[in-house]
């Protein structure tokens, strides 16, 4: 019996361990900036964007946040019971993807909405899910899963994880000569608010638009 090369075979084809904690800048219980309603915003650390005019700039850096279980980080969120809807921003949830991947998978199957900011724009992530993808099917195809997978090929997999879980995309770096204060729920104009569910449906960018509760008076009034 050869159990070194069966432990091997068995390594290989094992998964990855899921995350159990996540780097935070910060959190806000009862934001009103960060999307529609009253949410709860979960600013995560490390951000290689380097945006000029960034409103967190503490954020960036990769070092220097909270490591949170992500256990009690839900737990938290569902302490509070006002809000039903999340936020991630940061700092860059897209370099922590398989932490916020997991938390947003968490918080979907409790019935919260979630939206996301990333400085990187939707295609480009989609790109990299894609070519994720088509790597894990190469090495499934050839005897490799799981654990040969790579930390860079895991992360984009959660790349796609996430865009999976989001209600709405707020995609594009911050640009501080086209920062509008007019504009809502993203600090340039070159940014989208993209509706993902119906972006994932379509297999095209469809952008977000927010309900319409045009309220006419009776015509027996």
């Amino acid at each position: 019996m050869n159990t070194t090369a069966d432990n091997a075979s068995h390594e290989a084809s094992a998964p990855a361990p899921a995350p159990t904690h996540i780097s935070l800048f910060g959190t806000v219980p009862d934001s009103i900036v960060d999307g529609p309603g009253l949410r709860y915003a979960v600013f995560v650390q490390g951000c290689s964007h380097g945006c000029p005019g960034c409103h967190n700039p503490e954020s960036q850096p990769a070092e220097g946040g909270t490591e949170t279980a992500l256990a009690d980080l839900l737990a938290d969120i569902e302490s509070n019971g006002l809000v039903h809807d999340v936020t991630l921003s940061g700092g860059e949830p897209f370099e922590q993807p398989q932490a916020c991947a997991a938390l947003a998978r968490e918080l979907k199957k409790r019935g919260y909405g979630i939206w996301s900011f990333t400085g990187y724009l939707y295609d480009d992530l989609q790109k990299r899910a894609e070519a994720a993808q088509a790597e894990k099917a190469r090495r499934a195809a050839g005897g490799a899963q799981g654990a040969a997978l790579t930390e860079g090929i895991a992360d984009d997999l959660a790349v796609g994880d996430l865009l999976d879980a989001i209600d709405v995309l707020v995609d594009g770096p911050f640009v501080e000569s086209l920062k509008s204060l007019e504009l809502k729920w993203c600090g340039s104009s070159n940014q989208r608010l993209i509706d993902m569910p119906a972006t994932r449906a379509a297999g095209h960018v469809v952008l977000w638009q927010p309900l319409d509760f045009n309220l006419q008076k009776p015509s027996n009034w």
